[in-house]
Parts: C-alpha cells; structure tokens; sequence
C-alpha cells in the first residue's frame, strides 16, 4: 500500500477566542455591548432620518418599521421619539442653522451626514440636558459607523461651529477651562505621607 501523506488532525480544531462585546471595533467605533440606551436611540433616529430623507417615507411608518427592529427594545424609546418627530418636523429650520457653515450645497451631502447634522443640530438645540461636547463624540461616532470614509471629520467640523451659537455659555465655560487647565503637581514633588500621626 502507498505511503499517504500525513493528514491533520480535524478533531484538534479549536475555535477562535471568542471576542468581547465591549470596547472598540477594529475601524475604532463602539462596540455592540458598550453603547448606552441613547447611543442607540440615535443609531435608530438615524436609520428613521435616512428613510425620511431618501425614500420620503411617512413618519408613522417609518416608526413603525424602526420600532419592529432587532434591538430596538434596548433604546431609548422617548430619546428616539424626540429626534425621529423633532428632525423631521423642523427640519427645514435645522437645514437653515446647518446650511451657512457648509462648504457645498446641501445636496451634495450624503444622506447620512445630512440626518447626523439633523440629529446633532436638534440635540443642541433642544436637549440641554445633554452636555454639547457629548452631543459631538456620539454624531461623530454614528458617522465614523453609518457614514463615509471622513464623513465624520466634516460633521465634527460643522458641529462643531454650530455649538457656540447654541449653547454659547456651555462652550464658554468648556474653552475658558481648557485655557486655563488646573496647575499639574511635578512628579518630583514628594507624595504626602499618610502614615504619620500628628504629634
């Protein structure tokens, strides 16, 4: 009989190591496990806004559909309400705030980009209780995930120039305290001991 060639071993197969479900993905956003009821509220107002924006479907359908998802049940329903019916109620008001600080006409904006800029513009506008630095890191991270290549370093940019004017006294307060850090103690500065008992 010939010789046959030595044949690995199937049963010896392990699987992967099994990956967590926190942290960040290897394109840098957020995992699955690690984002907040409102982080995923926005994924899904996203979703409602780019239905809205392509297809110009009804915003009683559009609501129906998203709340039929998968996962859905781990959003923040009233967050979700508020920025699906807010951005598409004013959304020609929130277009006129966005529309001056483009470097093109609006139509040239992907659909993604232009309902992140809806969301972030609505967040500023009405959301209070949400800190404008906060509003920024989560429409960055829908456009990093949804949107283009650099799709997210342009609504940074927009966002970014929007926040002054509406939250003029929270970007104030933010920028006089990155001028002004608090003074760091020099690493060669002995720690205090706290063993000692006053004498």
């Amino acid at each position: 009989m010939p010789d046959m060639p030595d044949m690995p071993d199937l049963t010896a197969r392990k699987r992967p190591p099994r990956q967590s479900r926190t942290g960040l993905t290897s394109t840098g956003t957020r995992k699955a496990g690690s984002k907040s009821e409102r982080s995923r509220a926005r994924e899904f107002a996203l979703q409602g806004l780019y239905q809205s924006l392509v297809g110009g479907n009804a915003i009683e359908d559009i609501d129906a559909f998203t709340r039929d998802l998968i996962g859905f049940h781990k959003a923040d329903a009233l967050h979700f309400d508020a920025l699906l019916q807010g951005c598409v109620a004013e959304g020609a008001q929130l277009d006129a705030l966005i529309l001056p600080l483009l470097d093109r006409p609006l139509a040239e904006i992907s659909p993604v980009e232009h309902a992140v800029l809806w969301i972030g513009a609505y967040e500023l506008q009405h959301c209070l209780d949400v800190p404008w630095r906060v509003v920024l890191d989560e429409c960055v991270e829908l456009a990093k995930e949804f949107g283009g290549t650099d799709g997210h370093k342009y609504v940074n940019g927009v966002l970014h120039k929007l926040a002054p004017g509406l939250r003029a006294a929270e970007v104030a307060s933010h920028d006089q305290r990155s001028k002004n850090p608090r003074p760091e103690i020099p690493s060669n500065t002995p720690a205090p001991l706290h063993s000692e008992a006053p004498k």
